[in-house]
């Protein structure tokens, strides 16, 4: 009987942490924060090469804008790969001294083989490359903000990825999931001493390490980020993040969308979340900060499980051990605080706070994409264009 209680306990902490980590990766940022200063970051720094990478499935209707929106960076040393993988590219016409317009002959239906197929085609041999998504927009300054990380020495950096529409409650709801995980996976667990975690877009990487950690594998379905970021963690390499390289993104505006993209987020998560138990173990053996809390992140359940779970325990514990329901109720307040850091510490539209009151509609379609999850990549091979690949 014992060992069941045991066990039971175990069970709630290993839920339970994830309310009150965050905090805690936060007062580790600021504790770093005031020992180290504040560092410069020099945005002049030298102009590298860059090929930027588009990657579009089936769908083509945003990539003019998307391409439009690139070839206004205010940078010169760039060339755009459009890889339009199953499309119709008879009325796609860009520029060809700064576009290629690339169609594979075969279906390649994966965002890596896509990247390769790209990369196998440069034009130049580029120093860098970045990726971003068939619906993304980028700021002008995108390369410059992202110049300034690798000036420092770093060979993998995020940038953020903002909303490009909130004209919806679950556009808003979506984007301020978004703003939660960049501050806390973004700005504040890089601060500490990790990694920002792979978003899936508005990312790069030195050309060399994106072949030395994908070039000798054939990921498909969801989540070659998460393969993409244990590769780079696991050798050691810090991924920065870049707050001010800012790509904007179409959010989520339907329910429809939502199960659909959100049952693939959670598939990707049980497919991969084993990585955190490698990196976790790595960093332990060598005494790697870097590691050790990369690997306690990727060790987190979706939000909305976790948090509902979080509930569960405390209302049980309501009827059998009622100091361990206060304990809950004290970690619920404490992720809740942690939430709200996340939205004031960040340019936050009216719009979003307004959309909150939606929460328990929006957790009630995660769960439907929960119960979806196992077949989500055949529902979703089609929707690609509108579901995105998260990180």
């Amino acid at each position: 009987m014992r060992i069941l209680e045991w066990i039971w306990l175990a069970i709630q902490v290993a839920i339970g942490y994830n309310l009150v980590f965050p905090v805690l990766l936060l007062l580790i940022y600021g504790i770093r924060k005031a020992v180290k200063g504040r560092a410069a970051v020099n945005a002049q720094a030298g102009l590298l090469d860059y090929g930027i990478i588009v990657t579009a499935y089936e769908y083509t209707a945003q990539l003019p804008a998307v391409v439009g929106s690139l070839l206004q960076l205010r940078y010169e040393r760039y060339h755009i790969y459009v890889v339009a993988d199953k499309c119709d590219i008879s009325n796609l016409h860009f520029p060809t001294d700064k576009v290629s317009l690339l169609r594979p002959e075969q279906v390649l239906g994966s965002n890596t083989r896509s990247h390769f197929y790209a990369i196998r085609r440069f034009v130049r041999p580029h120093s860098h490359l970045t990726i971003i998504d068939s619906d993304n927009l980028t700021d002008p300054d995108y390369l410059h903000e992202l110049n300034a990380y690798f000036a420092q020495g770093y060979e993998a950096v995020q940038g953020v990825r903002e909303a490009k529409n909130l004209d919806t409650t679950y556009a808003c709801l979506d984007a301020a999931r978004d703003i939660y995980y960049h501050f806390y996976d973004g700005k504040v667990l890089f601060g500490a001493g990790s990694s920002a975690t792979l978003a899936g877009s508005g990312m790069a990487f030195t050309t060399a390490l994106y072949e030395k950690v994908l070039g000798h594998l054939d990921v498909t379905g969801a989540g070659f980020d998460k393969v993409l970021q244990e590769g780079i963690v696991s050798r050691g390499y810090r991924i920065a993040f870049a707050e001010k390289a800012i790509v904007y993104d179409e959010k989520t505006t339907g329910s429809d969308q939502l199960v659909k993209q959100r049952a693939r987020w959670i598939n990707t998560w049980f497919k991969y979340f084993g990585y955190g138990f490698k990196i976790l173990f790595k960093g332990i053996t060598r005494f790697s900060m870097n590691q050790i809390l990369f690997g306690l992140v990727l060790l987190r359940p979706p939000l909305f499980i976790f948090l509902l779970l979080s509930v569960a325990f405390m209302l049980v514990n309501v009827l059998i051990a009622p100091v361990l329901a206060l304990a809950w109720l004290g970690a619920l307040v404490v992720f809740v605080l942690g939430f709200y850091i996340s939205l004031k510490s960040s340019p936050t539209d009216p719009k979003i706070y307004q959309s909150l009151v939606n929460i328990p509609k929006f957790m009630f379609y995660q769960l439907t994409a929960l119960l979806n999850a196992r077949r989500a990549n055949k529902i979703s091979v089609a929707t690609r264009q509108e579901n995105k690949t998260q990180g």
